[in-house]
């Protein structure tokens, strides 16, 4: 088995994709629902290269992608510059004026941060009606051992079928900073629940879970 595992790496880091790119449709769905109902202005938290935020920007006409890592930060910025849409800040989420925003996206980075201090924040940030969307990754318990299995089986499939020639390096996309979930599922269930009451949160393949919930009118 353990041969069979440093093999399927290998492979994995000769093909690469981003899981995170695995749920961009669940993201834009909500973003349009968000524009449909008015909104304008898009919080991308943990914006990285900018993939999510160029996307965004097709939907609603303020992006603005936060980006903690300096580098991370400065590359973002070089893509979108002149962009009358997006508009990248080197910066932590945190301290954000209220009502600033009718959506604020996490894609993998909601780990990076104090889960309560952060959904505080996010929730008094969103204007009536707004919407919070997670793509998060959480510790791994026994519960998830189903879609990680089906998951490990699916990874290397899907890595060949989007990039059939093998790669030196991983893309720019992935190039930012990683860190290791603190928080299992239902860690983040029940916080999130208390902070977020009505909170939507469901277990997804490729390692990563999704949540959604409307600020009140």
């Amino acid at each position: 088995m353990r041969h069979l595992l440093a093999a399927l790496d290998r492979f994995n880091a000769a093909h690469p994709w981003s899981h995170n790119d695995a749920y961009s449709h669940f993201v834009l769905r909500h973003a349009r629902a968000v524009r449909r109902a008015g909104g304008r202005v898009a919080a991308d938290v943990g914006c990285g290269s900018g993939n999510l935020a160029a996307a965004l920007a097709g939907v609603l006409p303020v992006v603005i992608g936060i980006e903690p890592d300096a580098e991370t930060a400065r590359s973002a910025a070089r893509r979108f510059d002149g962009s009358a849409r997006v508009r990248i800040e080197q910066r932590q989420f945190g301290d954000e004026p209220s009502g600033a925003y009718d959506l604020i996206v996490f894609v993998a980075s909601l780990h990076h941060m104090p889960l309560r201090a952060t959904l505080h924040q996010a929730s008094a940030a969103l204007r009536p009606q707004g919407r919070i969307l997670i793509v998060g990754a959480a510790r791994e318990t026994s519960a998830d051992a189903p879609r990680s299995l089906v998951s490990l089986a699916l990874n290397p499939v899907i890595g060949f079928l989007k990039h059939p020639r093998r790669a030196s390096a991983p893309p720019a996309s992935m190039r930012a900073p990683t860190a290791e979930p603190r928080e299992t599922f239902d860690d983040i269930r029940i916080v999130a629940a208390e902070v977020l009451p009505g909170i939507r949160m469901r277990r997804r393949l490729f390692w990563r879970y999704t949540a959604h919930w409307t600020a009140p009118s």
